[in-house]
């Protein structure tokens, strides 16, 4: 597996969180449901470092970025990513809070 981690310092970018935040529940997250090899995906927000960002996780390979569906925060923000970091992941496992966050397959 692999993660990846972005985010956006909002420090001069004329963007903030709660507009972020107000375009996320707008809009939606529908067009990450069906990306081939996605595991998960979490949109993070730091009010402290006044950040704006995303973490994924990847079945295998991060497909090209130009294959993925439009990066909104970047289209919002006006720019790319301040940062984007890419990590193996070496172990995972979810909680038992986890089960009450997602709904389980039925069958």
């Amino acid at each position: 597996m692999r993660a990846v981690v972005v985010w956006w310092n909002l420090d001069g970018s004329g963007q903030t969180l709660s507009a972020l935040r107000d375009s996320l529940e707008a809009e939606g997250a529908a067009s990450w449901e069906r990306v081939e090899g996605l595991c998960l995906k979490l949109w993070v927000a730091d009010p402290v470092g006044n950040r704006w960002g995303a973490v994924m996780v990847w079945e295998r390979e991060v497909p090209p970025v130009g294959s993925l569906p439009a990066n909104r925060a970047a289209e919002l923000i006006g720019s790319p990513p301040t940062v984007r970091v890419e990590f193996e992941v070496e172990a995972a496992v979810a909680g038992p809070a986890w089960s009450a966050l997602v709904p389980q397959a039925e069958g």
